[in-house]
């Protein structure tokens, strides 16, 4: 998986912001805290800084072929840190460098099964940002020695989208279903096809923990379903369950941009705000507060309906979220609450090493657990207890 597709990816709630810590160099306690809570999470830790630092304006315009795209401002620059790691402390040391600065990272696999082999991680930073500091308090924070040897290069926002324009291809999920970009025509007219324009919002069908998510609904939808896709970034997920045959689909997400990029693609579909509802939600909120919750969105103008959509509960056949362990876990009670009992509840964006604690954490609200996997990567599947 490339490097700036991985780097494009919207989690739906993170709660930790690592970059914040940025501010409080030196401040180890805190740093220490944010590097050994986030242990073991997925190998590639966007931030939602990246698609603010990349492009400000409209997300739809990032892979536009019309005349708008000449438009946007994607002529700053940035750098690229390629960091030589040992591979038993990459995580940690990926998670840190996100506490001190880099607004996002990736870990690359060895070619080899070696374990003492070193792997990259390819940070981005900030042209302004003292790189060298960032990456030496990083190590420090994690217990290394010696400041890990690395080398950095310029990079530029405009060859950045056209290097993640260029890597997005026709993608066969399974047979019969492929998810095709806007500017390319489909490869199987007869197929089922889902068009899209990702922008700078996770979601292209090509990651595994999307394909899983795309495969579970595929198995599930038999037609007049609601289906709930809790952190929708391109909203790939809630337009596929329409074209499987859900009768309705709503999907919400803390980033506008990725809202944006969902609106946009359902009119690629031919889909209409009858069939699949878009909502941006508050996200500095405790999710466990309905009233918090409407408070928050109707203090931004947002309509009844939109607060209605958001808040309801246990309304929904099928709930989906692929986000990320720590808000997977913290989440857990508000993301099953939207299922109806004896609705099914599907959980992505973890390795497969994380799969027993997100069990764990669900075996009292979930029953029937099953656990499907793509390579490293997993996708939990339960059942909403029913209570009395």
């Amino acid at each position: 998986m490339s490097l700036l597709l991985n780097s494009f990816r919207s989690h739906f709630f993170k709660h930790l912001s690592c970059t914040s810590f940025s501010s409080i160099r030196g401040t180890q306690n805190l740093t220490s805290r944010c590097v050994f809570k986030l242990i073991g999470s997925t190998r590639d830790h966007p931030s939602r800084n990246l698609r603010e630092f990349l492009n400000s304006s409209p997300v739809t315009a990032a892979f536009s072929t019309s005349s708008s795209a000449s438009e946007t401002p994607t002529t700053g620059s940035y750098l690229s840190v390629d960091i030589q790691s040992r591979q038993d402390v990459a995580d940690m040391l990926s998670e840190a460098l996100l506490c001190f600065g880099a607004v996002s990272t990736s870990v690359f696999e060895p070619d080899s099964g070696d374990s003492n082999d070193e792997i990259s991680i390819v940070s981005i930073f900030d042209v302004s940002h003292d790189v060298h500091q960032s990456i030496a308090l990083a190590a420090d924070s994690i217990g290394l020695k010696e400041t890990p040897v690395y080398k950095v290069t310029t990079g530029y926002h405009s060859d950045w989208i056209e290097n993640a324009r260029e890597s997005f291809h026709p993608i066969e999920v399974t047979e019969g279903l492929w998810i095709v970009p806007e500017w390319i025509t489909p490869p199987d007219v007869e197929a089922m096809i889902i068009t899209l324009n990702p922008g700078l919002a996770f979601g292209t069908g090509d990651h595994p923990t999307t394909k899983l998510c795309l495969l579970l609904l595929h198995t599930l939808i038999k037609g007049g379903e609601t289906v709930l896709d809790y952190g929708t970034g391109s909203g790939i997920l809630a337009i596929a369950a329409l074209k499987f045959g859900a009768a309705l689909a709503v999907g919400f997400d803390i980033d506008p941009q990725a809202i944006t990029a969902a609106r946009h693609n359902a009119t690629l579909n031919n889909i209409g705000p009858d069939k699949l509802a878009l909502q941006v939600v508050p996200s500095n909120i405790s999710p466990a507060s309905t009233d918090q919750w409407q408070w928050a969105m109707k203090s931004d103008g947002v309509t009844e309906h939109a607060v209605e959509i958001v808040t309801e509960k246990e309304k929904y056949d099928v709930v989906v979220a692929n986000i990320l362990l720590n808000p997977l876990l913290d989440l857990a009670d508000h993301i099953v609450s939207y299922a109806k009992p004896g609705g099914v509840v599907g959980l992505s964006g973890i390795i497969l090493e994380q799969v027993p604690t997100v069990v764990d954490r669900y075996s009292d609200i979930l029953e029937g657990i099953t656990v499907s996997q793509i390579d490293d990567w997993a996708c939990i599947r339960g059942t909403k207890r029913k209570t009395g």
